[in-house]
């Protein structure tokens, strides 16, 4: 990889990287719109699944969800594992994305849509991630 290139590619993981870190505070200290979005997800779960109890979907979720992110942001900030850690960023900031366009809006609590544009913003930065960091992969790195 050419030495712009590589650059480029630092900026992209360190931007997706430090979006997922800051959200942890939030999910792991269980702030209010933390909570709200995932209760609102407990909601969801509930509907289609009634012995799902909402508040205990809402901690796993809110925890979990965390849990996932920080091993993203780990695994993108380590060469070896740019791929890895994209492709998790991509999983667990696509499933917010899916979720803020059906139930939850692209405004959550008068944020104006900024949780939904962090959102967009690590899918976009971790695919060009993915994308420069493609040979990696294991088994299917070599046919790209």
């Amino acid at each position: 990889m050419t030495t712009p290139l590589l650059i480029f590619s630092w900026i992209c993981r360190i931007v997706a990287a430090l979006i997922l870190l800051q959200t942890l505070f939030f999910k792991f200290t269980a702030a209010p719109e933390s909570v709200y979005i995932f209760t609102k997800l407990g909601t969801f779960v509930h509907s289609y699944f009634p012995p799902a109890s909402i508040g205990t979907v809402e901690v796993s979720a809110r925890i979990g969800s965390g849990i996932v992110e920080l091993i993203a942001a780990v695994l993108l900030l380590t060469p070896r594992f740019v791929w890895a850690g994209a492709i998790l960023a991509i999983g667990a900031t696509g499933g917010a994305i899916v979720s803020h366009l059906t139930f939850l809006g692209i405004e959550v609590q008068g944020d104006k849509g900024l949780l939904f544009a962090l959102a967009v913003i690590v899918v976009i930065t971790s695919a060009i991630a993915l994308f420069l960091h493609r040979k990696q992969i294991p088994v299917l790195g070599a046919r790209f």
